[in-house]
């Protein structure tokens, strides 16, 4: 299960490598004038192309979050249901399953006829799955604070429940890198409260600037998802 489990955490490895391009910090607009139209029509390329990159990128994390609808999560008296469609499970045979359930002690793992897969646990064993995601959750936005792809970043905070996260930065402007993040914390978001069962209707991603306290930009997903 756990290995299933970071499996999900890294459906997010595509918004973080589109999140790693950088962009030219000094460029304003402006060309000299020697080059302008050709200056011109490069921007128009490059915002054409930048811009086809971000719609691609938004319909695939729409989509990664629709993928994760499908998981299934039935809280009861004294044990969790939890099943995975067939999409997360790899095919994966029955005995490879059962070699799970041993090495995790669940109660059963059922592969059905579509190719999902039901696991049984405990309550107590559902809330260590639910606090190493979180766990995971928290060590990825501390890996994202001051780091390469992310320099300007000071600060990353998500509630109790991931459904909120403010991240504060030095950027007066979300540089390329910071404007896609907020696709991340959705899929951060999405990947807890669906595993928790309690999906939420709606993300909330703030971006605060270190220096004046501004509020530079807030996303929701429920504009993203419609």
């Amino acid at each position: 299960m756990k290995k299933i489990l970071l499996m999900f955490l890294l459906l997010t490895a595509f918004v973080l490598s589109a999140c790693g391009k950088s962009t030219d910090s000094n460029s304003n607009g402006n060309t000299s004038n020697n080059s302008v139209g050709t200056g011109d029509t490069t921007e128009n390329t490059e915002a054409s192309e930048t811009n086809g990159e971000a719609k691609d990128t938004e319909e695939n994390t729409s989509s990664e979050l629709e993928n994760l609808g499908d998981v299934s999560v039935d809280k009861g008296a004294s044990e969790v249901v939890l099943t995975i469609p067939a999409t997360y499970i790899e095919g994966k045979t029955q005995e490879e399953l059962n070699l799970i359930r041993e090495m995790e002690g669940y109660k059963s793992i059922t592969l059905n006829d579509d190719g999902s897969a039901t696991y049984v646990m405990t309550k107590k064993q559902h809330q260590t799955m639910m606090t190493e995601i979180a766990a995971t959750i928290n060590n990825a936005m501390k890996e994202m604070v001051g780091s390469v792809e992310y320099p300007n970043i000071t600060e990353v905070k998500a509630n109790d429940t991931f459904t909120e996260f403010t991240i504060t930065t030095k950027s007066k402007e979300l540089d390329m890198g910071e404007s896609f993040t907020y696709l991340t914390f959705y899929m951060y978001g999405g990947m807890y409260n669906i595993f928790n069962d309690s999906g939420p209707d709606n993300i909330t991603v703030t971006y605060i600037n270190a220096d004046t306290g501004e509020t530079l930009s807030t996303s929701n997903s429920s504009d993203l998802i419609q």
